[in-house]
């Protein structure tokens, strides 16, 4: 026999499809909570991704940057050899190309060329154009750019960590209310006890499995174990992941207190003695 959530039941994990059901009947204070928990994980395994994987190539290229260079009216003054291989690994390299045509450092995931009028970055998907600013003088040299990045770079790791903190948060509050009317349309259709605002709860909590699975992708590239395409597949996974708890955290439900079930046949006649 199946179990579903009764009105006691603990909401604190979002794991298995009852556990995410729960959530339709907690306060939406115990929601808030476990979703900022889940979020707060996301931001760490960011910012050590970050701190373990991509700055330390940012370091080493400015490291081996040249004492004089600079960005000025959106155009690179660069005294040193064009192409030049500054740093690099198969997550990141960090390139100098005048005019972006050798190609170097382009075999890594994500590959970061500066250019004489604009800077590119290069992926699986093809590349971005950037072009430089215009309005002001940007130091591109070992002398000032290395002692700003160490003074910076614990900033920016804890700016980055909030910014997933803050989005996430944000954007489940969102797709909790574009994805409600569907928890509520599957709550209809099997007779499950759910209105508005527990459909809002629901259809939140069922975006926090999918984002679990994506922070265990982002750990597993970091260390190896997954390529970029097959961290593609996480990232389209996880919103799938999201549409499967959707849609069947309802069956797990209360039965509506209106629904009842007619037991046999409601066609055949009437047995002997009964009206």
């Amino acid at each position: 026999m199946k179990a579903t959530v009764e009105a006691t039941t603990f909401a604190w994990q979002p794991l298995t499809l009852c556990g995410v059901a729960a959530f339709a009947r907690a306060r939406l204070s115990r929601l808030l909570l476990v979703e900022f928990i889940v979020a707060v994980l996301a931001a760490g395994a960011v910012v050590w991704f970050l701190h373990e994987v991509w700055f330390p190539t940012v370091r080493e290229a400015i490291h081996e940057l040249p004492e004089q260079g600079e960005i000025r009216q959106a155009k690179l003054a660069w005294r040193g050899e064009s192409p030049m291989y500054l740093a690099g690994d198969r997550f990141l390299a960090i390139v100098v190309d005048l005019n972006h045509e050798a190609e170097v450092g382009r075999e890594a995931d994500v590959s970061i060329e500066l250019g004489q009028r604009d800077w590119r970055i290069f992926s699986l998907l093809g590349y971005a154009t950037v072009s430089y600013p215009g309005d002001r003088v940007i130091s591109l040299n070992q002398p000032k750019l290395e002692p700003w990045w160490g003074a910076w770079e614990p900033a920016v790791l804890a700016g980055a960590g909030t910014l997933v903190v803050l989005g996430l948060m944000v954007s489940w509050a969102l797709l909790a209310g574009l994805y409600s009317p569907l928890a509520m349309l599957t709550a209809f259709f099997v007779n499950r006890d759910l209105n508005w605002r527990s459909s809002w709860r629901l259809a939140s909590a069922a975006l926090m499995p999918g984002a679990l699975l994506l922070i265990l992708g982002v750990l597993s590239y970091g260390l190896s174990i997954l390529d970029l395409v097959r961290l593609g597949v996480v990232i389209v996974a996880h919103f799938v992941v999201g549409w499967i708890y959707l849609f069947v955290s309802p069956l797990f439900l209360p039965r509506h207190p209106t629904a009842h079930v007619i037991e046999g046949n409601p066609f055949a006649a009437p047995p002997p003695g009964k009206p």
